[in-house]
């Protein structure tokens, strides 16, 4: 326990560390797992900063842990001061040893199977001293873990629109339309969008951005929201079989086509009149971070690695 020059004992990064778990957690056992540390280290470790502050930051019970009111304001604080002292860190660390150590990136799944093998083989050549970790979840997870720091570096589809997220734009892609081989616009070339309001739309499950992006299309084609949209699928590889076994229609990025049809010969695509349908894919990072100069390096070799795909890639 350090102590001030006016003998007023301060808290120590551990135990902060320690409570702010038991703030996120709200149990001993879960929170000492999280961290690393055992339960009786980090109960001593809450107690020793409940005596150093001189206030009670936990009600503790026989069946569970409530944060008082004032741990509720301490916990801000304590967050606030780890993520600060974890900033100074990766500051130094980015000073001195550039494209080295962790990377945490998060990936969507709609784009994680089709773009990982580019990515993954441009981290290999280019960065081999970096411990690149994938993480892949969808949009409202990966934005939060950003936020808070577990993640690093996000990549998925934009725009996003949030505050203190810097977007780095790689490519754009357009869009497909995947039919079994005797729908009436299997293989078309020209195929009008206004063509999407009457089809039988398969999509995603709530919560993938693929499926927020095709409702748009749909509806910038005059569609009315939702309609015929009456089978759902958790990922693309069951929309396709869905698609395969004739029970409708699906949209598809252009990156995805190649191993989600090969070899099914009971799948045909159509592909839209100019201007096609498209998303655009990017990094995202914390506005301000330390890294950002490592990062906007990466999203530049990234749109040269991604050029022999089927995509866009932007300036």
């Amino acid at each position: 326990m350090a102590v001030s020059s006016r003998g007023q004992k301060q808290p120590t990064l551990a135990q902060l560390r320690a409570f702010a778990a038991v703030a996120e957690h709200l149990h001993f056992r879960d929170a000492a797992a999280a961290i690393g540390m055992s339960q009786p280290a980090l109960s001593g470790a809450v107690s020793a900063l409940e005596e150093a502050l001189g206030v009670q930051l936990l009600e503790r019970t026989t069946r569970k842990v409530l944060l008082s009111p004032a741990g509720e304001r301490i916990a801000v604080r304590a967050r606030g001061v780890l993520d600060a002292v974890g900033g100074l860190l990766e500051e130094a660390e980015a000073v001195r040893a550039p494209f080295t150590g962790v990377l945490r990136l998060g990936v969507i799944p709609t784009v994680a199977p089709y773009l990982l093998p580019t990515v993954l083989g441009l981290f290999h050549r280019r960065y081999p001293r970096m411990d690149l970790q994938v993480h892949e979840e969808q949009t409202a997870s990966l934005l939060e873990g950003l936020a808070a720091g577990r993640l690093d570096l996000l990549l998925l589809a934009v725009p996003l629109g949030v505050p203190g997220v810097c977007e780095l734009p790689l490519f754009d892609e357009d869009f497909v339309l995947l039919a079994p081989r005797d729908h009436p616009l299997a293989g078309r070339r020209d195929i009008p969008r206004e063509e999407l309001r009457g089809l039988q739309l398969l999509l995603l499950d709530e919560g993938h951005c693929l499926r927020d992006q095709a409702l748009d299309i749909c509806r910038e084609a005059g569609r009315t929201t939702g309609a015929d949209v009456t089978t759902t699928a958790a990922g693309l590889s069951t929309l396709v079989q869905l698609v395969a076994g004739g029970l409708g229609v699906t949209l598809l990025p252009r990156t995805a086509l190649r191993l989600e049809t090969a070899r099914n010969e009971a799948l045909a695509t159509g592909y839209f009149a100019e201007p096609a349908p498209s998303r655009r894919i990017a990094l995202a990072m914390r506005t301000g971070t330390a890294r950002q100069e490592e990062f906007r390096a990466v999203a530049g070799a990234l749109r040269e690695a991604v050029r022999p795909l089927p995509v866009w890639p932007t300036d």
